[in-house]
């Protein structure tokens, strides 16, 4: 309750630190928060163009709405976990100075690569659209999803970033597992792929949470039916526990901050 309180005292600095995430993400170019479309379109097309050869036989329908559904909800996640592990040492001379409860910068990245990826849903409904998926009700649970998957990349930050402090090499390895989980998840192909496969490859992919956050949002936008509640319960208890767990680790380390950075 006490950390509560004092990330409400400074509610305004937190406002203010997701503002300059917000714009900070585009600084200094000419097409600013467009990028925040672009990019996505750009890694859309290119494995579109590509993917589907290097998969012949395991066709996917309306594969560049499948495409799309996984690779923005993947890139909220590898761009905020990214950044958010870099978070404390990017802000070294700030918190030198000033005292404020570190967790604020954790938490703007999240609310801004939240922000972020909520606009990028305007590309997957103009999809949906344009290539006769439609919209249903299901929309409606997206926000909830979203919510599970920033408490998610929270809870793995509030550890990454602290570590990061005292263990100079954390954010290259973050990047390398990072990479690692990105085809440990199916964002480029279909689960089912591997169901006659090695039956521990299969489930290291299926029970992945960000296997089963990406298949929700599929639900709603793509398949039009409710996401599957366990599993996002699931990994909303996970969420939880990594929150709890990575606060402790992080009030822990946050003592020696001053003396490393």
């Amino acid at each position: 309750m006490r950390a509560l309180r004092e990330l409400y005292q400074y509610r305004e600095l937190l406002k203010t630190n997701i503002k300059k995430d917000i714009r900070g993400r585009y600084k200094g170019s000419v097409l600013g928060v467009l990028w925040t479309f672009l990019n996505p379109l750009l890694q859309v097309f290119v494995y579109y163009i590509v993917f589907p050869y290097l998969m012949r036989g395991a066709a996917i329908p309306n594969y560049l709405v499948y495409l799309i559904t996984g690779l923005i909800p993947w890139t909220f996640f590898l761009t905020t976990v990214s950044q958010g592990t870099t978070a404390i040492k990017a802000n070294a001379g700030i918190l030198k100075k000033v005292y404020f409860p570190r967790e604020i910068l954790l938490l703007s990245q999240v609310c801004s690569g939240w922000v972020n990826f909520m606009i990028s849903c305007i590309i997957i409904l103009i999809f949906c659209l344009i290539f006769g998926v439609g919209i249903s009700i299901q929309l409606l649970v997206v926000p909830l999803i979203s919510l599970i998957e920033g408490l998610l990349i929270l809870g793995i930050i509030f550890i990454l970033s602290a570590v990061n402090v005292y263990v100079q090499d954390i954010e290259y390895i973050v990047q390398f597992v990072l990479n690692m989980l990105f085809y440990g998840t199916p964002v480029l192909y279909s689960l089912s792929q591997f169901s006659g496969a090695n039956h521990i490859l299969y489930s290291l992919i299926a029970y992945n949470p960000v296997t089963i956050i990406i298949d929700a949002y599929r639900d709603c936008f793509l398949y039009h039916v409710w996401p599957n509640w366990i599993g996002l319960g699931a990994v909303f208890l996970l969420s939880v526990i990594v929150i709890i767990v990575g606060r402790m680790v992080f009030r822990k380390l946050e003592r020696g901050f001053a003396e490393e950075l």
